[in-house]
């Protein structure tokens, strides 16, 4: 079972290694992110919650750990990530449920971190 605070931390360390080996590309990343997780018209938790739904359909188990963490970060709680979970689900078929599974992991230990 992946232990999903120990891949958050390990992401975050490779991807300093990226930005400093590609700073034009990790730092045009980053204010990409930045900006588009900014409050706007949605809240920064309505675009992690999106963003995590994304992360479940495509099957990018990294972009899960950052994004739940993200998401309870900016003040999503346990029922939030659930029904982003169940609209990812919907929209991504049965490899979404396992991935929607992992979430769930990744939900149970950030909440217990």
């Amino acid at each position: 079972m992946q232990n999903y605070p120990s891949r958050y931390e390990e992401l975050k360390r490779s991807m300093g290694d990226l930005g400093k080996n590609l700073p034009n590309v990790m730092g045009a990343f980053g204010t990409l992110h930045k900006t588009s997780i900014a409050d706007g018209a949605l809240t920064a938790k309505t675009k992690e919650l999106i963003a995590l739904g994304i992360a479940i359909t495509v099957r990018c188990d990294g972009c899960i750990a950052f994004h739940v963490h993200d998401a309870l970060k900016a003040g999503a709680n346990k029922a939030e990530i659930m029904e982003t979970i169940g609209v990812a689900v919907l929209m991504g078929g049965g490899p979404s449920v396992m991935y929607g599974c992992d979430a769930v992991e990744a939900l149970h230990q950030f909440s217990a971190a």
